[in-house]
């Protein structure tokens, strides 16, 4: 291995360690209190050696981010073929809460933490996400078209009412609200189900929600 390759490598692990340590402490401890000093703590480096891999808190997060996003596509698996445009619907949104369950570190610092840098459709590392929801709209509007849901039913609608179903049950079990002797998968399961009756029956036909702008910026940057 060449000198070059070898401290690739090195700067590799140290960039993963910072992203280890942050996404650790940023769970435990919420991102708004947590500071660069208390990663480089974590890792034992000085704050500008973290300053060197990255050059403020923000952008560890967005790479933490990223990552989750990555992992959320990359571990989706095509719908089983069935001749109920519902059942693929179903299986696309389970697939949200199955993340959460599997990764709840990143579905807690993505979806629960309300400090975290605002994540806009335009930022260059995401473009993968907008096409991702770009996706499911599409199958919806396949679902409307086939009839599986009322005509005039908005895509959007029926994206945000079931990601907002399933949100909630796999938050309650992520921070331990639970009911004693609840099952949260049997919960999300009766919550999915129930609103994607409220959607057959016609519920979302009247219900415009505003998608967001393109244009859409950033909450301020977190250096500290």
């Amino acid at each position: 291995m060449g000198l070059k390759e070898r401290q690739e490598r090195e700067r590799e692990a140290v960039a993963r360690a910072i992203l280890d340590a942050a996404r650790d402490l940023f769970v435990s401890h919420g991102y708004h209190n947590v500071s660069i000093r208390k990663i480089a703590e974590r890792i034992e480096y000085s704050p500008a050696a973290i300053y060197s891999y990255f050059p403020s808190k923000d952008d560890i997060f967005f790479a933490l981010a990223e990552e989750g996003f990555q992992l959320l596509a990359s571990s989706a698996t095509e719908p089983p073929a069935s001749q109920d445009p519902i059942d693929e619907i179903r299986s696309m949104f389970w697939h949200y809460y199955v993340f959460s369950k599997t990764h709840p570190e990143y579905f807690a610092l993505m979806f629960i933490d309300r400090t975290v840098p605002r994540i806009t459709r335009d930022w260059h590392g995401f473009e993968f996400v907008a096409a991702m929801k770009q996706q499911l709209h599409e199958r919806i509007q396949r679902a409307v078209d086939s009839g599986a849901f009322p005509a005039g039913t908005p895509p959007h609608a029926v994206f945000r009412i079931l990601l907002t179903a399933l949100h909630g049950a796999a938050t309650l079990r992520i921070c331990n609200r639970m009911e004693r002797g609840e099952d949260a998968d049997v919960l999300a399961h009766a919550t999915l189900d129930a609103a994607l009756q409220g959607l057959r029956a016609g519920s979302a036909v009247n219900c415009q929600l505003s998608e967001c702008a393109d244009t859409e910026v950033r909450t301020d940057r977190h250096d500290s």
